[in-house]
């Protein structure tokens, strides 16, 4: 009995040890000045995670501009278990992870439906790549917002983006914005204020809540409110980490998760909407700093243009950079979100 008892205290130690060794995670967030999503959604989540959750877990939560972390290495980030949790940006970490570009390549979702469509179609295959490349599991994604052209020049369509430099978060907007002769420049968010600024570059490219929050009305006359893309972002735990957890907090986890992805993305249409009344000068504007932009009214032809990029460019282009690395990601894709358009 003495034995048997022994053995069961044994046990017991190392399951409360263990479960001890999860009782605090480290979470690398979203860039502060991106704007509201971080500041008033994700934020306000993890700084009260254990209420959000019930969860007995304390969160480190750093936002990656404050942390001085490039957020082009997000996955890198999770691979080495610096942080336990990362709060990927799409585009950035897409030169490290192309797959996850499937969920958002230019032309691809115009409004937040079919955003939605797509990413529960594809999520499967980009989380497959990210268990197997970099040691982590992909929790939920959300979209920062439709991505917009603001410029410094004024500008009345596409075409006048001819011989321009545009900021651009991956390589399908650069080849995008290559096919109207400008040159894509890719540049983190927070030098791009600054770079419109000093002329690095004429445009660039972003959701218009972002761009409010980081004063780029300030140093442009003009936004062409044509969607581009809707910027995925997503939330990422490493597995050595989840595997930490037992099943009821992963459980708890993934589903206080699910729950802040769903308000993201019902805050991120509300923004999208605001956010252009506040860099026009228009009402109401309830979350924004008021500005007077121009909006380009956007014509049949540049929606075209971009209804078309998806299967001229964009797709080919990530579609032989993503083989690549992952030799089943086109069939992937066209399995999946290609079945649902009919490709």
């Amino acid at each position: 009995m003495s034995i048997r008892l022994g053995i069961l205290a044994s046990l017991a130690l190392v399951q409360s040890t263990a479960i001890a060794e999860t009782t605090s995670l480290k979470v690398l967030g979203q860039p502060v000045g991106s704007g509201l999503i971080q500041q008033q959604k994700e934020q306000p989540f993890f700084d009260n995670f254990a209420e959000n959750s019930g969860m007995d877990i304390k969160i480190e939560y750093l936002p990656v501009d404050v942390a001085g972390i490039p957020d082009n290495d997000g996955m890198r980030v999770l691979r080495t278990g610096l942080f336990d949790i990362v709060s990927v940006r799409g585009s950035q970490v897409s030169r490290d992870e192309p797959t996850i570009l499937g969920l958002d390549l230019v032309g691809l979702n115009p409004d937040f439906e079919s955003g939605k469509t797509h990413v529960e179609a594809f999520l499967p295959t980009v989380d497959k790549a990210v268990q197997k490349r970099f040691n982590a599991r992909l929790l939920g994604v959300w979209p920062a917002g439709p991505q917009v052209i603001f410029c410094k020049p004024e500008i009345s369509s596409l075409a006048d983006l001819d011989g321009l430099k545009v900021r651009v978060g991956d390589q399908t907007a650069a080849a995008f914005v290559d096919k109207f002769g400008a040159t894509g420049v890719p540049l983190p968010f927070g030098e791009v204020q600054q770079s419109l600024a000093r002329g690095v570059v004429d445009c660039a490219i972003t959701g218009p809540a972002s761009a409010n929050s980081g004063g780029w009305p300030e140093v442009t006359t003009t936004v062409l409110p044509i969607a581009l893309q809707l910027a995925m972002n997503g939330y990422a735990i490493n597995l050595d980490s989840w595997n930490e957890l037992n099943a009821d907090q992963q459980e708890q986890l993934e589903s206080a998760i699910d729950s802040l992805v769903d308000d993201v993305w019902t805050y991120s249409e509300e923004l999208y909407t605001d956010a252009m009344n506040c860099n026009t000068g228009a009402e109401p504007c309830t979350h924004g700093k008021p500005y007077s932009l121009s909006a380009a009214e956007v014509s049949d032809a540049d929606l075209d243009a971009v209804k078309q990029a998806l299967v001229e460019t964009s797709l080919p282009g990530w579609s032989a950079q993503c083989n690549k690395v992952n030799p089943s990601c086109e069939a992937d894709w066209m399995a999946t979100v290609g079945a649902q358009l009919g490709l």
